[in-house]
Order: C-alpha cells, then structure tokens, then sequence
C-alpha cells in the first residue's frame, strides 16, 4: 500500500461531503411564521418561549396595556405545548412584565420605573434616614469602617425630631466596623504598610463615631422625643471594602469604597497613606417596600439584611468605647 491510497483526494472528498449532506438532510415541518421570523421548536422549554415574549415585551412590540395573543395561538406560533406557554407566561408575571387573568390572554403591565441615579452618601444617606424616620419603629443597621458617614446623616433626622416633624416611638441601632486588632489592609501607610499609626488615627475615629451616636440617642430619649432607643456596637475581623445601610428591613444602601492617597496628621505630623472615599463615595439604592422596582430589587434587599445578620449573629463581637 502506498501513500496515495491512505490519502484520499479533494474530488473523493468533495463527493464523500454530498453523500453525507444528502443523507442527512430532514424536511422540516410547516409551522406558523414566529416571533422575528424565527421558529421554536416542540422541545424548546418555558424559558426559552418567556425570553421571546420577553423580548417582543421590552422592545415596544406589544405595548402596556395591550394584550399578548390567547395561549392556543401562542402555542402554535411557537409549536410548543399548552403547558410551555403557562410556565413561560407564569415566569413573566413573576419578572412584573404581565398580569394574568382566568380564561383571558396575558396583559402587558407598564414598565416599571427606573432605577435613579446613585448619589454620595453625603447626598443620599440623609435623605433616606430621614424618610426612615417616618415610620414608627426605626431600625438602622450599619456595616462600615467607622460609622462617621452614619453619624452625620443621622444629624439631620435628628433635626426634624426635635423639631416635632418627625415622631418615632423606637429607634435601634446596629452599627458593624472592623475589628481595629485585626490585621486591616486599610486606612495605611503608603512608605510603610507595617507602621500602626493609621490603626491608632482609626481607632480615635471610631471612638467618637461610638460615643456621638450613643450621646445622640440618648439625648433623644432623656428629652422626651423617642420612648425607646437602643445602639449596639460590634465589630468583624476584615477589612470592609464596602459600606452598606439597611433601613427599617425594607431598603438597603451599598457602596464601594474607593483606595484613595490621601495626607493626614499623625502622631509626628504629616503623613501619606491609602485611605478610602467615605462621604463621597456612590451609594446604590435597592428596596422591598411598595416602590420597590422588581423582583431583583426586593431580593437584594432581602439578601442584604441576610448577609449582615450572618456576620452580626456569629463572629462579630460587642465592642465598648475607648
């Protein structure tokens, strides 16, 4: 046997590809023409047929306030059982995009709204602590590096408080920082990351944040304006790398903090470490209340609150000031 015989030629090649499409070729069923000219076939699951409606949804094809077509249609334009289109259409209601009604085709509901802009939790925090304190009972519970942002957010509720404008029964407040004797990445020195001068600058901070918050509270209370007050300190063995606020259980406030150079004063003078954003920086809104944008955005909520307390119910640990 030579080489030629092991190696076929272009020709027999090119003959053996239009054997092998003629026998493989299947005629493909007729089926009514699909959404954007594509066809689903009868083993295309829920999920597939909900992201085209989804699709013909968002895109503006069907309009809020009009109606998809009836489910035998729908299952015929997609070639799909009965039982598809109801866990599909089923899957929209849940995503908020359709409401449903007995014997009658999917509504489209109106887009919900969208989400606003995130703003510096200069900006931000003050506003929704202060709507915070229109309810009853206030529940704050904080994780950051030193809770000064919170302390002075909280400032401005407390103005309409003692001003009559705003009048909770309880407040209670949980506040959550890195534990100072743990190794912490940041705040550092930037010619010398083993210099604990930073800690020590950070520890004063957190002190103070500590005794302002309790003095605020108490002050509320000793003067007759909120019948309960409560504030627990505690802190984690990490370095945050970001902040997050959760209000009354139904709102949660996240941000990122942002490395930063940054010249301070020391024991010694002046000194350059890496710090991070705080005030400034941009904080993401999320609710489960009644305004509440989605599904998505209630389950951030829900799944923040879970987050915080895992770390506040096992290795957090009370801390007291000084």
């Amino acid at each position: 046997m030579n080489i030629d015989q092991l190696c076929p030629t272009s020709s027999q090649l090119a003959r053996g590809r239009k054997q092998f499409a003629s026998n493989n070729v299947q005629q493909l069923p007729n089926s009514p023409p699909a959404l954007y000219g594509r066809s689903v076939s009868s083993q295309s699951t829920s999920l597939t047929v909900a992201a085209m409606l989804r699709e013909r949804i968002t895109s503006g094809v069907v309009a809020p306030g009009d109606s998809l077509p009836k489910r035998a249609d729908l299952a015929a334009e997609f070639g799909v059982s009965g039982n598809v289109i109801r866990q599909a259409l089923t899957t929209l209601e849940d995503e908020g995009l359709v409401t449903l009604g007995r014997g009658a085709p999917a509504t489209v509901n109106e887009p919900p709204p969208s989400a606003p802009a995130p703003q510096t939790a200069g900006v931000l925090l003050p506003d929704r602590i202060r709507a915070a304190f229109e309810a009853e009972h206030v529940t704050i519970d904080s994780f950051s590096l030193t809770a000064e942002t919170l302390h002075e957010a909280l400032a401005v509720a407390y103005l309409g408080v003692r001003a009559g404008a705003l009048t909770p029964r309880s407040i209670a407040l949980r506040v959550m920082v890195p534990a100072i004797d743990t190794r912490l990445a940041l705040p550092s020195l930037i010619d010398d990351p083993g210099d604990t001068r930073p800690l020590e600058r950070l520890r004063g901070i957190m002190n103070t944040c500590h005794d302002t918050l309790a003095m605020g509270l108490n002050s509320l209370h000793l003067r007759g304006h909120v019948p309960e007050v409560a504030l627990e300190f505690r802190s984690v063995p990490l370095t945050p790398m970001h902040k997050l606020y959760l209000l009354n259980g139904t709102e949660s406030l996240i941000g990122y903090y942002e490395v930063v150079p940054e010249t301070v004063i020391l024991e010694g003078g002046e000194a350059r470490i890496y710090d991070v954003l705080g005030i400034d920086s941009l904080l993401f809104r999320s609710s489960s209340g009644p305004d509440s944008r989605d599904a998505q955005d209630a389950a951030f909520v829900v799944s923040s609150q879970r987050w915080f307390d895992s770390l506040w119910n096992s290795i957090a640990r009370p801390i007291e000031s000084g």
